[in-house]
């Protein structure tokens, strides 16, 4: 592995993490205690040390080039085997929320990671633009049933998704060059690792497998190695909420893509009612109760303060599963608004609400701790690319 050149120290780099929630870690002594009972640390005899002593030090570009800030799960085991209490767990979670506001061209995720209750205006009006722009040319709404694409046109709501998806990718590629760029240099990778021939290619197809489907989608390591060490029943552990959250969102997206796409062909109309048993609808209101569950559970426990990894929580924790929740609810609140007789008034409301909340996650993904989804499978990416690369 190739060590980035020495630079210069940030004399306030520690003063940010903990602005952003770390602990005070100039109580570590480097001990080497955390990297013992770390399942992740592998054959690494310095993560997660390393990276607190670059916050301690100063040492900024060598933290954001660390592929390990995003291979971390926060199991916790290194913060309740910590003999200085400087609860290492919780310094990591904090400088992937620093990183987030690094790697962001923008501005918005420091906003939305340091000042909450400015933060909850800036998403008000968000929310409050997102609905007036959807319903600047929706026409009459039926009384006896709903056709909620009368009340919002669904070309409104195709441009709108439109434009919204230029700016999500936009702002995610300045944030994962800037990420990948650091990685790369301090790894020592380059094009020809993945372009050295056959064996190159294949190391690459191999890493993005794993990163992709192995970890980030079947959460292998999760699974078998980040648990709290202690019996509990299968219902409560952390890799199942997280899947559950993780498989309704993405299939409450598949089903919006069909539903979406089925429409355009002609195949049905969409934002009518289906049997229940349709594939589509019965992707999305499975879907749709799996993402409840997980979110529920996940606030649940840190309301509970379940474990260590959740005995802290930060406004940035509380915003995505709040407005994961909404989406969620308003759109199962929708579905069976179309199944009540009569049409009632409110589904209107619940709809608009729905997708101007959805709009809005969308837009802010790649500034809040939902930026875990892009940067997560780089690193792990990386991860699988240095072991599985000769040489590198």
């Amino acid at each position: 592995m190739t060590t980035l050149a020495p630079r210069v120290v940030d004399p306030h780099l520690l003063v940010e993490l903990q602005r952003l929630g770390a602990p005070d870690v100039s109580a570590c002594v480097s001990c080497g205690n955390c990297t013992a009972v770390c399942p992740l640390a592998d054959n690494d005899g310095t993560f997660p040390r390393r990276l607190v002593r670059y916050g301690v030090v100063g040492l900024r570009d060598e933290l954001l080039a660390s592929k390990e800030l995003w291979t971390c799960y926060h199991c916790a085991a290194c913060s309740e085997s910590c003999p200085m209490e400087a609860d290492p767990g919780a310094y990591m979670a904090a400088a992937r929320r620093y990183a987030i506001t690094r790697y962001d061209p923008t501005g918005v995720a420091r906003l939305l990671a340091t000042r909450p209750f400015a933060s909850l205006g800036v998403l008000a009006t968000l929310a409050a633009l997102f609905a007036a722009l959807l319903t600047l040319d929706h026409g009459p709404a039926p009384t006896d049933r709903l056709d909620l694409f009368r009340f919002v046109p669904d070309a409104t709501i195709h441009w709108t998704g439109i434009a919204v998806m230029v700016v999500v990718v936009l702002v995610a590629l300045g944030g994962l060059a800037s990420m990948i760029r650091g990685v790369a240099r301090r790894e020592g990778l380059g094009a020809r690792h993945l372009l050295a021939g056959r064996a190159g290619w294949a190391h690459g197809w191999r890493a993005a497998w794993d990163a992709a489907i192995v970890e980030s989608l079947g959460q292998r390591r999760y699974r078998e190695d980040c648990t709290t060490g202690t019996p509990e029943p299968w219902y409560r552990r952390r890799w199942i909420a997280h899947a559950l959250t993780m498989w309704g969102f993405l299939g409450l997206l598949a089903a919006t893509v069909l539903d979406y796409g089925l429409a355009l062909l002609h195949v049905r109309a969409t934002g009518t009612p289906e049997p229940v048993w349709y594939p589509v609808r019965l992707l999305g209101t499975v879907a749709g109760l799996a993402l409840l569950v997980g979110v529920t559970t996940l606030l649940v426990n840190r309301v509970r303060r379940a474990t260590t990894s959740v005995e802290h929580s930060e406004p940035g924790d509380w915003l995505l599963l709040g407005m994961l929740w909404l989406v969620g609810a308003s759109g199962l609140a929708t579905e069976v608004a179309l199944y009540v007789g009569g049409g009632p008034a409110w589904g209107y409301g619940i709809f608009l609400a729905h997708v101007a909340l959805a709009l809005e996650l969308l837009v802010l993904l790649p500034v809040m701790k939902f930026a875990h989804v892009l940067y997560r499978p780089v690193a792990l990416f990386f991860h699988s690319l240095v072991r599985a690369t000769p040489g590198a």
